[in-house]
């Protein structure tokens, strides 16, 4: 199949199949980086629990250098107790913590809408590129002198585009799935450390945390909820 060939199909899927290579470079390119990058975070965020779990006693002065060292999105929750040392109230700092997770999420999250478009829109196209090359299948019909071979082959150039879209819908569903579940991991390895954090540093006053049984409980009922 010599590039005139492939030229000529793509005109009869109405340009469908020239949008086609562009849909899958945004597949793979987003799935390669966010793989490289979640891949990274939580070899990281491995590596900063193990350093904060090594430390006798959590103070300020030993979590500084903590800090200082780590990186994005970990220092983030690192540096909350830094920066708010005068709160002594452990579930106030919790929710402080919580804040400085849930604004590191949409770093995590960054484009992965693409893949979700993506994984739609390009069954969608490769269905329009395949309606449109059926409408010149059918015009085969017109003429009485065609012979069943070249109709037969219309069609089958048409089901080129949907083919098309699906393998790259395939491709991105699973590159999907596979770094929203890496993605988290990495919000998991961050919510250990906000509990690292309460659990272990000194001075927090935790009269006002709720006991384990009551925490069972508001556990359940949000997962009833």
């Amino acid at each position: 199949m010599d590039f005139s060939m492939i030229a000529s199909i793509a005109a009869k899927s109405g340009g469908i199949l020239y949008i086609m290579p562009f849909l899958l470079l945004i597949v793979l390119w987003v799935s390669i980086e966010r793989f490289l990058f979640l891949n990274r975070m939580s070899r990281l965020g491995e590596k900063t629990a193990l350093a904060l779990e090594q430390l006798p006693d959590i103070k300020e002065h030993n979590l500084r250098p903590l800090a200082e060292s780590a990186e994005f999105p970990f220092r983030a929750l690192l540096q909350v107790p830094i920066r708010f040392s005068n709160i002594k109230d452990s579930a106030q700092l919790s929710e402080i913590l919580q804040e400085a997770v849930m604004r590191q999420v949409p770093l995590l999250d960054k484009r992965l809408w693409l893949l979700d478009t993506t994984v739609t829109l390009a069954p969608l196209l490769g269905l329009l590129g395949t309606i449109i090359g059926m409408f010149h299948a059918f015009q085969i019909l017109n003429n009485v002198a065609s012979n069943p071979t070249a109709i037969t082959g219309s069609v089958a150039e048409a089901l080129m585009a949907t083919a098309a879209g699906l393998v790259i819908a395939i491709i991105g569903l699973v590159s999907f799935n596979g770094l929203q579940n890496q993605m988290r991991f990495v919000v998991h390895q961050m919510e250990t450390l906000r509990s690292m954090l309460i659990n272990r540093l000194s001075g927090l006053d935790h009269s006002h945390a709720l006991p384990s049984s009551e925490v069972q409980s508001v556990i359940y009922a949000a997962k009833e909820a």
